[in-house]
């Protein structure tokens, strides 16, 4: 079994920062990639940044040049630093692999449970 455990949510003020943690546990034996998604009220979830094992990134537009991923692949784990927070920003944040089991040949795809991130004007 696999398990991403998400940490680092809470309230700020806007402009402020935050960071947010996700562990991924289980038999892995290849991540392929590891990312943070948000999911603001009535809004559909969208992908907030992303890392691959080879170590490229992808982030959406929104947040270009004020939040930063990092991976720590030797730990499977996966920081969000979110700096500059707007109002916007406001959501639960769910952690998400890409990675193969022990007893799997394919890629399997995993979220967190999510953790909440409000920002206060």
């Amino acid at each position: 079994q696999v398990q991403l455990v998400e940490s680092g949510g809470g309230l700020v003020q806007a402009g402020g920062s935050l960071t947010l943690s996700c562990a991924a546990s289980g038999r892995i034996v290849s991540m392929n990639s590891m990312g943070w998604y948000r999911e603001a009220s009535g809004k559909q979830r969208e992908l907030v940044a992303r890392v691959t094992s080879a170590g490229s990134t992808n982030y959406a537009e929104s947040v270009k040049g004020r939040f930063t991923i990092s991976r720590d692949s030797s730990r499977n784990t996966v920081s969000l630093q979110m700096n500059s927070l707007k109002p916007e920003d406001t959501g639960v944040y769910y952690c998400h692999a890409n990675l193969i089991t022990v007893l799997a040949t394919y890629m399997g795809s995993y979220w967190g449970q999510g953790t909440q991130v409000t920002v206060s004007a």
